[in-house]
């Protein structure tokens, strides 16, 4: 290859990573925050004196440089660096690289090759499991990245194996600071002439996410407004204003934490509530390639089966509830697939919303006419007092009575009569409203 071929190819490579990649520390000395951890007295850096590492376990918000802790202990250790990503890793994935450690050289060190799992909350009972030996024999040293609390996410018998860490959220004075830093280091921003007048707008995007952040910079730096046009010496003013409008025009991130986590999952809802199953997969595809918890699009699903379809088509209920329990056994990868057949099938399925307004209608009723008296006939009456004071006195028993059903005043007299569920406009709840017009004839207009 020739010296400008060369050139080219190292300057598309540079354009085309990831501002974060781009400075992400290499050193624990140039690791930002978590001093706790890092810093002369801290708990990693102890272990790295040493050369004993336990597994460990990584815990707090996104963008807090799990990642980059682990990468930088592998480097500085210089041991063998696995990764995975629970998001789309199996147990046959972990069982490939558990087979590639027992087959390492070790001969001549003790030192056991680094499993690095990120979204380790993500994996399944049964994933977690199949690290269990080979963290216990000492073939793999885990360290294992989550967002969320592991007492309740990661398994017992893995837990009780791993140091816990947890990572502090950046500072604003963190944030500024890996701001100036990548102004200065990056090696396409430092050709510009930068000037970070105003900073408040691109850390409350960012919402503490130093990944989020320096996207965001870069975005800001690179766009196609006419005075940030890249070039040697051209100037670039960051205020409030032009970031908030660059990212307002440009937003392609998924922030499962922040205004677009709801923003989807009320798109992904009323994509179903709306009987369109070809944007109900997407706004779901747009969520599980964020890392969205499947635990929570299943909950949601399983709202919505009884919120918007009810007794339009019950099995609805059923099959999201049935959905809810696989991927909690499943997780990613595989639970996508259940997620896209039950979105799909509740998109297509006729809707209904009159158990939903029924239960409303009744709260509502409760608030307004309090704490009702039961009527005597439908008391229960366990004791010879309770009978002789009229509780169950004159009660019809439904199966005394042909077709098994006798008319009988249910509710408490003041609000007798009251029609609080209308059955909905579909095959299913018109032949309930028939059914109930037959029984009821036209005590409740049905």
């Amino acid at each position: 290859m020739s010296e400008k071929r060369l050139f080219l190819y190292c300057t598309f490579t540079i354009m085309n990573t990831p501002l974060a990649e781009r400075i992400r520390p290499k050193t624990i000395e140039d690791f930002l925050c978590q001093e706790h951890l890092v810093g002369t007295h801290g708990a990693i850096t102890a272990q790295l004196k040493t050369g004993v590492l336990s597994s460990m376990i990584f815990w707090g918000p996104p963008g807090t440089g799990k990642t980059t802790l682990a990468t930088i202990i592998a480097d500085q250790t210089k041991r063998p660096f696995y990764t995975l990503s629970a998001i789309d890793s199996g147990v046959a994935a972990v069982r490939q690289v558990i087979e590639k450690a027992k087959k390492s050289d070790t001969l001549f060190s003790t030192e056991s090759p680094i499993l690095f799992i990120d979204e380790i909350h993500r994996f399944n009972k049964s994933q977690q499991d199949s690290l269990l030996g080979a963290v216990e024999k000492g073939l793999i040293t885990l360290f294992g990245a989550t967002t969320e609390n592991p007492s309740f996410e990661v398994i017992p018998a893995l837990l009780s194996r791993c140091q816990v860490y947890v990572l502090d959220p950046f500072s604003k004075k963190d944030l500024e600071t890996l701001l100036k830093r990548a102004i200065k280091k990056d090696e396409i921003l430092a050709q510009k002439n930068i000037i970070l007048k105003e900073t408040e707008a691109i850390i409350r995007l960012s919402g503490g996410d130093a990944r989020k952040l320096l996207n965001i910079l870069e975005l800001v730096v690179l766009s196609d407004q006419p005075s940030n046009k890249a070039g040697k010496g051209s100037i670039v003013t960051i205020t409030n204003e032009m970031v908030q409008h660059i990212v307002q025009k440009n937003t392609v991130l998924y922030d499962k934490t922040g205004e677009q986590h709801y923003d989807i999952i009320s798109a992904f809802i009323k994509s179903i509530r709306g009987s369109d199953p070809n944007a109900a997969v997407y706004w779901l595809a747009r969520m599980i390639e964020g890392g969205e918890d499947v635990k929570f699009i299943a909950r949601r699903l399983l709202i919505l089966a009884s919120e918007d379809i009810g007794n339009a088509n019950p099995t609805a209920l059923v099959l999201a509830n049935n959905t809810f329990q696989a991927v909690s056994t499943v997780g990613y990868p595989e639970a996508r697939i259940i997620l896209s057949q039950c979105a799909i099938y509740l998109a297509s399925s006729p809707k209904s919303n009159a158990s939903y307004t029924a239960i409303s209608k009744a709260q509502k009723l409760v608030k307004q006419t309090g704490d009702l008296s039961v009527p005597f006939s439908i008391r229960n009456a366990p004791t010879k007092l309770m009978k002789e004071l009229g509780y169950s006195k004159a009660y019809q028993y439904a199966h005394d009575f042909e077709g098994n059903f006798t008319p009988h005043e249910f509710l408490p007299e003041e609000i007798k009569g009251n029609t609080l569920y209308n059955p909905g406009s579909n095959t299913k709840e018109n032949t309930i409203k028939s059914y109930l017009k037959v029984l009821w004839k036209d005590k409740y207009n049905y």
